[in-house]
């Protein structure tokens, strides 16, 4: 049986538990050869094949990034697929290697805003972290990126300020840290109970870089 046999619709299944158990092995083995098998099969005929693909391997992610790091360019070819199910997948998928791969990364930010701005929830969770990743990675990027960022915490839905916030933080440095906790301290006007904990434990957090 080859590697791309195991993935879900090719065993009739529906559920994504074959997918999640043949990540944990690809993770585990550190098999490279089956992961480009998976890799080149994102741009199958048969999209149950591809979305089957792309859960694979940013679940391999979550566990082994580096596995997947040198797919960088085929999750970001993948943004700008029909398929929504590819898209949000690819953001997953590059959220998870954008510390490893930020100079690529870097290079698309312009398309990954875009994305972002017309994105599902899960793109634009993803993004913030993308994005925050690599601003992180060199002042110049950051200088370019956390204008973008702060910009979206500022208009953000209040529920989403917590999270993103907390995603946000690690581009957060001396010559930004003002601006940004500022700019929380404000948003907390709408925030209430957790929501509020979770951001002031954040504007510490700032308060130390």
């Amino acid at each position: 049986m080859t590697i791309l046999n195991k993935i879900a619709c090719l065993q009739g299944r529906r559920d994504e538990v074959p997918n999640q158990e043949l990540a944990r092995e690809l993770a585990k083995s550190g098999n490279r050869v089956g992961i480009q098998e998976i890799a080149e099969n994102l741009w199958n005929k048969d999209t149950n094949v591809s979305f089957d693909c792309i859960k694979v391997l940013y679940e391999v992610g979550y566990i082994n990034p580096e596995l997947i790091a040198d797919c960088v360019g085929d999750f970001l070819k993948l943004m700008k697929s029909r398929h929504n199910r590819l898209v949000w997948g690819a953001m997953l998928a590059l959220s998870t290697i954008a510390a490893l791969k930020p100079d690529e990364i870097y290079q698309h930010y312009d398309e990954i805003q875009k994305v972002m701005d017309k994105g599902s929830v899960i793109t634009v969770d993803n993004g913030v972290k993308i994005l925050a990743l690599v601003a992180a990675h060199d002042e110049a990027y950051g200088r370019e990126i956390f204008p973008y960022l702060l910009n979206h915490l500022r208009t953000c839905r209040p529920k989403d300020v917590p999270q993103h916030s907390e995603k946000t933080v690690v581009a957060v440095n001396a010559g930004n840290k003002s601006e940004f906790i500022a700019m929380l301290e404000k948003r907390m006007e709408d925030l209430q109970g957790a929501q509020v904990t979770r951001v002031k434990k954040v504007i510490r957090e700032a308060e130390k870089r």
